[in-house]
């Protein structure tokens, strides 16, 4: 049994190449798989089979065939997890820095959903075994909040919040040098990089990325910003931030890979989310605090200041 995905291209879409977008737009699957997809002839363009390279055009029709996956017994694991909110719907966790989020080939365990299983008796499973009840995504080393499916119409309801861009999300980052600015706005595409395709980069041929910040501090080398997003681009705040010169502390992918403050990764908390419930459309928001290790860095800026 397979399971059918339709991507229609829209004007913004033009010019992907097609393995990148499909592993974009259906984003359970890596790039590798589509790449094996396409080759076992279970993607077509409006109805005939392509290269991995092509180029996609608007109006593109996009067939992709997944075959039932292979049963894997993920393990429940009493990983300690932080549950900010639950009822029958949803649950909203504050994510750990340094915890995957799902597991993937090579780290099938202690990750978020390792945890989930062990602390939730009911996940949505839209997503497949491996991803149970995951909405959105934070990367490895970005703490903070999220929201999780119990169920597959709450699910729907969320991703197509997500889809329509009216979740809000802020985010705290630490970054470096001193914007002057106190208010901004970053309004640049987001696509794969021309010279690592393993790196996301602001492109001309990219997707709208609209990214709002607000100065919170500013430090001697250092600023305190709060980002809300508009768009939610793979890896947003660190390509915008160091596409305008000032990228997240720590992130040794899009900054200058020096460490700061003993950091091995960026200096970036998921702090806010609203979105309205998907069983009874009541607006919900939720907040949290800064995780120490963040807390720590900012009194010793303050120290020095």
């Amino acid at each position: 049994m397979e399971t059918i995905n339709l991507i229609l291209i829209e004007e913004d879409m033009e010019g992907e190449r097609l393995d990148a977008l499909i592993a974009e737009q259906l984003d359970h699957l890596s790039r590798s798989l589509v790449k094996d997809l396409i080759e076992n002839k279970k993607i077509s363009v409006n109805g005939k089979l392509c290269k991995a390279s092509y180029r996609v055009k608007t109006g593109d029709e996009i067939t992709v065939m997944i075959p039932e996956p292979q049963e894997i017994a993920l393990a429940a694991q009493d990983i300690p997890l932080e549950i900010i909110y639950q009822d029958q719907d949803l649950v909203v966790v504050n994510k750990p820095k340094d915890m995957v989020v799902h597991p993937a080939q090579g780290n099938w365990d202690n990750t978020m959903v390792n945890a989930l299983l062990f602390h939730i008796k009911d996940l949505s499973g839209i997503n497949g075994s491996l991803r149970p009840g995951i909405v959105h995504r934070l990367d490895k080393d970005t703490s903070g909040l999220m929201v999780v499916a119990k169920n597959d119409r709450a699910h729907r309801d969320l991703a197509e919040q997500i889809k329509e861009h009216s979740i809000k999300r802020e985010y705290i980052a630490l970054v470096n040098g001193t914007i002057k600015e106190n208010l901004g706005t970053i309004d640049a595409p987001i696509g794969r990089s021309k010279t690592d395709r393993k790196k996301m980069a602001v492109v001309a041929d990219g997707r709208p990325a609209i990214s709002n910040y607000q100065v919170l501090q500013r430090y001697p080398n250092y600023t305190l910003v709060k980002v809300r997003l508009e768009t939610g681009r793979t890896h947003q705040i660190r390509v915008h931030f160091a596409y305008i010169r000032h990228p997240v502390v720590g992130d040794g992918v899009y900054g200058s890979g020096k460490k700061h403050f003993g950091l091995e990764s960026q200096a970036l908390h998921a702090c806010t989310l609203g979105f309205k419930h998907p069983g009874t459309g009541e607006y919900m928001e939720f907040n949290n605090e800064l995780p120490q290790y963040f807390r720590v860095i900012l009194d010793q800026l303050a120290e020095k200041h």
